[in-house]
């Protein structure tokens, strides 16, 4: 997978260079590269925002610097299609980031993030970059971050480690909170007795499918108890 990060703090994405996703880089399961925007601003201080047409606090990033990075990411001659990169804006405006979006996002071949500042990003921007590529605004949750460098970096590692050959058991990942609707089940592992806290004992008993069935009843436990709306209907009672 191709992953193009455009943010006026670049180095915000150095963690990138470690653990899985360091690993798949050195190998070449995801090319990377991170731009500067205000590589993309020409004035001498390198100007990115401005203040909003028909007033209001805070600034806006102007169009002209992400114009020009976008351009030399895409293209400038670029015409959107169904095999275009996909370009994504963290914006709270836009639609909730969860494991299903990430497991479809993981099968993209070209991805391209843009970290907005300030009170976000031109309008335009989103509008023409419309022409060029395939474009979605993507929201981590109902609350506000400083910047999409935060949502970008949860996003790469929950789509990254669902790349194949990324994590060394894959078998692993269907096992995790949210693949299955449920959240994931409660853990343990040795020694059986710490600070006199035992594991629960069918986890000891080696019946697999006894295993089996308490850790999917865990998984709807915890659910009911902490996400209900997340319970299918058949196990709401």
């Amino acid at each position: 997978m191709k992953i193009d990060i455009v943010s006026i703090f670049p180095e915000y994405f150095d963690v990138l260079n470690v653990s899985l996703l360091g690993k798949a880089r050195q190998s070449g399961l995801i090319d990377m590269n991170v731009h500067n925007l205000r590589d993309h601003a020409h004035d001498r201080h390198r100007t990115v925002d401005d203040t909003p047409y028909g007033g209001g606090a805070g600034m806006v990033m102007k169009p002209e610097p992400w114009g020009e990075a976008l351009d030399s990411i895409l293209g400038a001659d670029a015409v959107a299609s169904d095999d275009s990169p996909l370009v994504i804006f963290p914006s709270p405006a836009g639609e909730v980031f969860d494991q299903k979006m990430a497991r479809e996002l993981s099968l993209e071949p070209a991805l391209v993030f843009g970290c907005g500042r300030y009170e976000g990003i031109d309008q335009r921007v989103f509008d023409h970059t419309a022409t060029q590529a395939r474009v979605r605004l993507v929201s981590l949750g109902d609350y506000v971050l400083n910047g999409g460098e935060v949502a970008v970096l949860a996003m790469i590692e929950a789509i990254g480690r669902l790349i194949p050959g990324m994590v060394g058991n894959p078998e692993s990942l269907v096992e995790e909170s949210h693949e299955d609707g449920l959240l994931e089940y409660p853990s343990y592992t040795k020694p059986a007795t710490w600070r006199e806290r035992e594991v629960p004992p069918v986890l000891l008993s080696g019946n697999h499918g006894a295993v089996d069935k308490w850790r999917h009843e865990q998984q709807v436990e915890r659910t009911r108890r902490v996400r209900p709306d997340l319970l299918p209907p058949d196990l709401t009672n």
